[in-house]
């Protein structure tokens, strides 16, 4: 074999090897991606059952259900165009409750119902899924920020919507997490 016959066997192994790797790459990422759907598009038929994804949308009122003496547990999710009942058998989250936002990660059963391996719950009042925030957008005709600022300046709720925004802005700023300023001592 002549050094330059080596050196194109070299170059082609060495392509060989990563053209493998990249494969190898891709499937792997392929397999961990998690889809994320709401469930009017689970109703529509888009998710195979079995394959794992992430729900997310509004817990339905009244709908929690527990089973007793177990952590297992049953509600509905709602994007409130189509509901999907979610079975989960682990210990909830302390921010899950009724009418909140959640975002659950598992599989659809042919039944159609949801096993949730994992339950996120949001994090604050304002936190909603993206696509959830976009369902209630179209059904309403205007986002929630939106409604707040036209209660604001119709007079109608003024006091109320002027101070929810206020509310909602001032989290987590030093305004809200300083100490308050203390009355000086009675003798002085």
């Amino acid at each position: 074999m002549t050094p330059r016959q080596r050196r194109m066997a070299l170059v082609a192994g060495i392509v060989t090897g990563v053209s493998i790797a990249g494969a190898l790459a891709l499937s792997a990422f392929r397999q961990n991606v998690t889809f994320y759907f709401v469930p009017s598009e689970v109703a529509a038929g888009k998710v195979p059952p079995g394959q794992s994804i992430r729900l997310g949308g509004m817990v339905t009122r009244g709908s929690v259900q527990r089973v007793p003496g177990t952590l297992e547990v049953h509600f509905v999710v709602t994007d409130t165009h189509h509901e999907v009942p979610v079975t989960y058998d682990k210990v909830l989250p302390d921010l899950f409750r009724e009418g909140a936002g959640v975002i659950t990660h598992g599989h659809l059963r042919a039944d159609g119902t949801f096993v949730a391996d994992e339950v996120l719950a949001k994090h604050d009042e304002n936190y909603m899924p993206p696509k959830m925030a976009e369902a209630l957008k179209t059904r309403h005709g205007e986002s929630r920020e939106e409604g707040v600022a036209a209660g604001a300046t119709s007079g109608a709720g003024a006091a109320s919507g002027a101070a929810a925004p206020a509310a909602a802005s001032g989290r987590g700023s030093a305004a809200t997490t300083a100490e308050p300023a203390r009355a000086p001592p009675a003798g002085s």
